[in-house]
């Protein structure tokens, strides 16, 4: 059987502002382990304070957290891993779930959990689900922005009905936190889909369809101007990956004649 026992891993890079909201919530588990990119603001100060498991990975040029996924989760010493963002808080409810689930026979090897997002200080997208509550073993997760852990086995959901057990994402973004993420990561989705090719229409569809998957189909519409920038942004990343991707591969293309 395996061992009742969580590990929280939270992963950092100058995370000071949200870091300590984050570990006040997670005080109940039987680990918490932050590993920290070189921050050179006060998140491990924080992070001792709440006597956490400190392990470091080198922040390099990686533009996310996911390159030092893997190595946080296996730098954890309980069977089960809880993967929590330093700017997402767990409820109680969450917590004593999870135990719960665990203890149960057919629990399975993974869970989706539902996050709350806000934006414009509305909320979006929910459920939102993440994958981050697995078995440690034998987990990977890839070194690329927005993708999930493979995990070893069978994968459930948490009810989105129950939005008590939902994680909370502090981040309200403004717009123009949401632009600088938009060049940083899609600099990131470029690498994942560099053997993708674009056509033109790709470059109209693709960013078309996502305004209006989140126009229409996720609910934009109904939250006012918010919703409909939120939509404009969201199709707008689509568009900026797709452009970042032409041209890498044009670089590439005139290289090699």
């Amino acid at each position: 059987m395996t061992e009742r026992k969580i590990s929280v891993v939270i992963n950092t890079y100058n995370a000071e502002r949200t870091l300590a909201k984050v570990l006040e919530t997670v005080k109940g588990f039987d680990e918490c382990v932050v590993c920290d990119m070189e921050s050179t603001d006060g998140t491990l100060a924080v992070a001792s304070e709440y006597g956490c498991k400190i392990v470091t990975f080198p922040k390099a040029d990686h533009k996310s957290a996911e390159p030092a996924r893997t190595f946080a989760i296996q730098s954890a010493s309980s069977p089960w891993v809880l993967v929590v963002d330093a700017d997402e808080l767990v409820t109680p409810q969450l917590r004593e779930y999870l135990y719960k689930r665990i203890a149960e026979p057919d629990c399975p090897a993974g869970l989706y959990i539902p996050r709350k997002n806000y934006f414009m200080e509305r909320l979006f997208d929910y459920p939102d689900y993440q994958l981050r509550f697995f078995i440690k073993e034998g987990t990977e997760w890839p070194p690329y922005v927005h993708t999930f852990p493979k995990v070893n086995g069978p994968l459930g959901h948490l009810p989105k009905e129950r939005d008590e057990l939902a994680f909370i994402h502090l981040a309200d973004d403004t717009i123009s936190m949401r632009l600088r993420k938009t060049d940083l990561y899609t600099d990131n989705e470029v690498e994942k889909r560099s053997g993708k090719r674009v056509t033109p229409v790709d470059l109209v569809v693709s960013p078309l369809w996502r305004f209006i998957r989140s126009y229409f189909f996720k609910g934009g519409i109904r939250r006012g101007m918010a919703g409909f920038i939120n939509a404009v942004l969201y199709s707008f990343y689509k568009f900026v990956t797709l452009a970042k991707i032409i041209e890498h591969q044009r670089r590439n293309d005139i290289r090699k004649r």
